[in-house]
C-alpha cells in the first residue's frame, strides 16, 4: 500500500510538472497577471520562509531559531559569503539555546 502511494504521488508530481511544459503555449496569461507571477513567487518563499523560521510543527519554535535566521539574514544582506552565513545563523542560535533560550 506505502509503494502504490508514493507512486501515484510521483505519477502526480510529473504529470503536473509536464502539464506546464505541454500547455505553455496553449495558455494565454494577460499582462497584469505576467507581471504579478515573479512577485506572487517571491512572496510565497517569504511566506515559507517565515513560516520556517517561527514555527516548529504547531508551536512557536522559541527565540533562538528566529534570531539566528535574522543574524542570517543580516549577514545575506552585507554580501557576507554563504558559508558565513549559515555558520553565523547556526552559531547565535547554538549560543542562545546554550543559554537556556529556547
Amino acid at each position: 500500500m506505502l509503494i502504490a502511494a508514493i507512486v501515484a504521488l510521483g505519477v502526480g508530481t510529473y504529470a503536473m510538472r509536464l502539464s506546464g511544459v505541454l500547455l505553455r503555449d496553449r495558455l494565454k496569461l494577460s499582462d497584469t497577471f505576467q507581471r504579478l507571477l515573479p512577485i506572487a513567487a517571491a512572496a510565497l518563499l517569504a511566506a515559507l520562509a517565515g513560516t520556517a523560521a517561527l514555527m516548529e510543527s504547531s508551536h512557536f519554535a522559541g527565540l533562538a531559531r528566529p534570531a539566528g535566521v535574522a543574524a542570517g539574514a543580516l549577514l545575506a544582506w552585507r554580501r557576507a559569503p554563504f558559508v558565513v552565513v549559515i555558520v553565523a545563523a547556526a552559531a547565535v542560535a547554538a549560543l542562545l539555546r546554550l543559554a537556556g533560550l529556547p
